[in-house]
Formats: structure tokens, sequence, C-alpha cells
């Protein structure tokens, strides 16, 4: 079976650049549904994958210095499905501040009311103002939030597998609206005891697609056994090589077929319809930067004092500590010391460059497209998240000019081949899950692609 090349576009707030709030048209429209559902309709013009919204459950800064994700990502997801019809819908939800049941009837009832579009971003939440919103004490640190997430995880499965594909049977002229048997009560012991099933028929994916963003050995863990798709960080084509052949052995481990796993690391684009306008561009956002403030976030998510890291010498990775500090990602910690170190860049041409966080290219469609095709056929992604500069105008940019450019390889669909997001990302239709906690193997039925 030829390979398909998948995209996202990751929706933060205003754009990926911290300047990117000062470029849009209204500074306030991460508070504008309509604001959402124009990418929405723009994304699924271009056939893209899905669109994605992170989420941050608390306010992190007193006084916002720039727009952030507000909003709930569900609401927000609903709204979007009602304006489309074939763009994937992945909706960010912590194992640490919700509840198995309460996820999987939300998740559940977007799958129905999407037809088959939703998928569910699977993070343990970091930072410790989430915990002091929601009236919890210290976070648990990283090895329990994962330990928690695994158990999360199987409970919401073992839920969303409660009802067969044909339990629902709604056949008015012989009285039987649902078939005998067919609903399989659950019964989980430990952390999260739940007897019962779930109150949502099976969806149309069987269950919502499982993303997982996270790259340190926990977050490969909870990947391997459960993620349909994950989102990481790496910055170079070797690591990433590296990271795409582990999760996969992860993945066979459990003993999931070849292709349960979607790879996609993030990818920052900066587009022109020359280099050098496309590096005009970036010089623009960069001339609005608050560099005092990156600089301290940075410092801060690097778990050093910014007298450590002089905005105008290269990073010394002897300052880190070697593991992130409460609120940050060890991922991104890995990624950015790494990043730093091979590129030989100061902090300030870091900043410049989003940190480090997620690779940057700047440069033509064509330039972007070779990246792109590279590291696609190099088997180090399945595609890529797309981070933009400034929404909406950085993804209409990627849309007319990239996307046609990657139509022309022969590596990006120009129309969608099916109804869900399992089915257009390839992935089996029916996961073969581990046997959920507390429930008994049985034979279940395929659902529909």
């Amino acid at each position: 079976m030829t390979r398909e090349l998948h995209l996202n576009v990751n929706i933060t707030d205003a754009g990926k650049h911290a300047a990117a709030w000062r470029k849009q048209p209204d500074p306030r429209s991460f508070l504008d549904i309509g604001y959402f559902q124009h990418i929405g309709r723009v994304a699924e013009a271009a056939r893209l994958d899905a669109i994605f919204l992170s989420d941050y459950p608390a306010l992190t800064e007193t006084t916002p210095t720039k727009p952030w994700q507000s909003l709930d990502p569900t609401i927000v997801l609903s709204a979007v499905a009602a304006v489309t019809e074939h763009i994937g819908l992945i909706g960010t939800a912590s194992t640490t501040f919700n509840h198995p049941y309460a996820l999987a009837r939300r998740f559940a009832s977007l799958d129905h009311v999407s037809r088959g579009r939703i998928a569910w971003n699977i993070v343990t939440t970091m930072h410790p103002a989430a915990s002091a919103a929601y009236g919890h004490g210290a976070l648990p640190d990283r090895d329990q939030r994962y330990a928690q997430a695994e158990e999360f995880v199987a409970a919401t499965a073992a839920l969303w597998a409660s009802w067969d594909a044909d339990a629902l049977v709604a056949d008015q002229e012989a009285g039987t609206f649902a078939r005998g048997g067919a609903v399989h009560p659950v019964a989980l012991q430990g952390r999260y005891p739940l007897v019962g099933a779930l109150n949502v028929p099976r969806g149309p994916q069987g269950r919502p697609v499982l993303v997982q963003a996270g790259s340190s050995e926990g977050g490969r863990t909870l990947a391997g056994r459960w993620a349909d798709v994950v989102f990481t960080a790496q910055t170079t084509l070797p690591e990433a090589a590296e990271f795409y052949a582990d999760i996969n052995a992860r993945a066979r481990a459990h003993g999931r077929p070849d292709g349960s796993v979607v790879v996609l690391p993030g990818l920052f684009p900066v587009v022109g319809s020359t280099e050098a306008e496309a590096l005009a561009r970036l010089a623009d956002l960069n001339e609005h930067y608050d560099y005092d403030r990156e600089h301290a976030r940075l410092a801060a998510q690097l778990g050093v004092g910014v007298e450590e890291i002089p905005l105008d010498r290269p990073l010394d990775p002897r300052v880190t500590s070697g593991s992130a500090v409460s609120g940050s990602s060890q991922g991104f910690l890995d990624a950015t010391v790494r990043f730093a170190v091979a590129s030989g860049w100061t902090i300030r041409q870091l900043i410049d460059r989003n940190g480090g966080a997620h690779r940057m290219v700047v440069g033509t469609p064509e330039q972007i497209a070779d990246d792109i095709e590279l590291w696609f056929t190099e088997r180090a992604a399945d595609g890529f998240n797309l981070n933009i500069d400034v929404l909406p105008d950085g993804l209409e940019r990627v849309v007319e000019h990239v996307v046609p450019e990657l139509r022309r390889r022969g590596i990006f669909r120009s129309e969608y081949a099916h109804r869900t997001l399992r089915g257009n990302l390839g992935l089996p239709a029916e996961p073969s899950d581990p046997v959920p906690l507390g429930t008994a193997p049985r034979d279940r039925a395929v659902a529909p692609a």
C-alpha cells in the first residue's frame, strides 16, 4: 500500500509566533467562534487531515501578554463540526483533571455529532496553575502522572467498548431497539472504580482516534500501547527517524499491526514567494518580539535563571538541570538543548526561531515541500502537525502554495477517501487495543472506516 502524507494544522490562538496577535486583523479573534470555523473551512478545502486544539485549563499569567487557549476545545470543535463535513477534529483533554466516564461520554458524543471525525489528544498536564485552579495540591511527578494516564485511558477505552458496533438495532417493525447481550457493563477497580456501560452507543469510528504528545520515556510507553497518532518535537532528521522507529517498535511489542501509529512531528513553515520574502516576513514578526519576556519564558522552561543563558551567547548545556521543571515538558527541554548545541545559535537566535520547540523552515513553497518530502520518504515522519506563524493568513499561504506542490509530487491527497478521521489517517478500522482492565476478551465487530 502506498504511503500517504498527513497534515494537521495546530490552531494556537493567534498563531505560533509570540507576536502573531499583533499582526492579526482582530486580536480578540481567539474568543470568536467564527474565527475557528473559518480555519476549519480553509483546512478542509485543502483536504488536510485535521485541525488540532491544545488546551491550558488554567490562566498561567495573572496579566496575559498575548492570546491563549481560553475556550474549551470540545465546545469549539462541536461548532466547527457543524460547518464542515470531512476535516478531522482533535481536542485536548487532561487525564489529571478529568474523569474517565465524563470524558468518554463527551468524546463519544462528539464522534456522533461529527459523524466520525473526533480525536482525543491525551495530556497529563504539567502546569501547577492548573492544579491550583482545580483545588488540588501539588501535581504528581511525571512518572505518577503517566501511570495515572495509563489507567485513565484503559478505563475510557473500556467504556467506549461497552457497546458492540451493532448493538443499536432500532427496528421499528419488530419493536427491538437494542440487541440483547450487545451492551457490556464494565467493572473496574483501582484508581477509577467504575461499574456500568457508557450511555452513548459506539461511535462511527469504533472509538475516537487517540493522540499522544510527548517524547519522554513515559510518553513513548503510553504512545506505544495506546496512541493512533503521536505528536512529537524532534528537530533533526536522524533523531526523528530514531523516534519513528522506536514508536513503531513499541506498538508492535504490544501486538499492534504495522500502520497502527501515525507519527507527526511539529513543523513551523514560514512561506514566501522567494526565500528573501519569507525571511523578511519572519524578521518583521521578530521585530515585535518582547525579547525580555521571551528570554524569561525560555529560561523558566529550561529551569535556569536568565543570567545563566545570556541572550547573545550560545546555550551552554551544562547549565540546564537535565530534568524539566514543573510546568515544562521534558520533550521540549531535550529538543531545545540538543538543537541549541547542534546549531551553535545564540539564545536570541533560538528565540527568533521559535525557541527551538518545533523545527522552523523558512522559504519558498518548493523549499518547504522539499523538506517535508525528505522527512516523509526517509521515514522520519508520516506527516506533520503544522504550526502557523500568523492565523489565518499563514495557513492560507500554506494551503494555496505548499499543498499544491505536495500534490504535484504525488504525496498528498486531492480528495478525501473516507468519511471518518480514522479512515483518512489510514488507521485500522477497529483498534487492536490491549484488553482494557476489568473486561474480558470478546469478539468485536469492525467499525466502518
